[in-house]
């Protein structure tokens, strides 16, 4: 019933920049909390950055002062500005939204994008 279409990965250089866009459709009712999850090859999935509907920020320690998460609340659209990039972020980039669908208001629940990956090189 939701769907999250992540996009805006790439490859780049350490020091470079990257936007990533990751925008949700179908039934939706509401999304309470929107964020970005990474996974490099062998390694656990962890949380990058996350963002409610009232606009509070959550950061992994790895990436504070580097990344921005934003939101577009009207369009159910969430992005991961990335700047001063590392080689460590290199990783699969996932989209995750709690969010309630109109059929079930009041029951929320995890949905994730396809992933879109990220690269960078030394």
């Amino acid at each position: 019933q939701v769907q999250l279409v992540e996009s805006g990965g790439g490859l780049v250089q350490a020091g470079g920049s990257l936007r990533l866009s990751c925008a949700a459709s179908g039934n939706i009712f509401g999304i309470a909390t929107m964020g970005w999850y990474r996974q490099a090859p062998g390694k656990q999935r962890e949380l990058v950055a996350t963002i409610t509907s009232g606009g509070s920020t959550n950061y992994a320690d790895s990436v504070k002062g580097r990344f921005t998460i934003s939101r577009d609340n009207a369009k159910n659209t969430v992005f991961l500005q990335m700047n001063s990039l590392k080689p460590e972020d290199t990783a699969v980039y996932y989209c995750n939204a709690d969010a309630a669908t109109t059929y079930a208001p009041t029951y929320r629940r995890n949905y994730w994008g396809q992933g879109t990956q990220v690269t960078v090189s030394s």
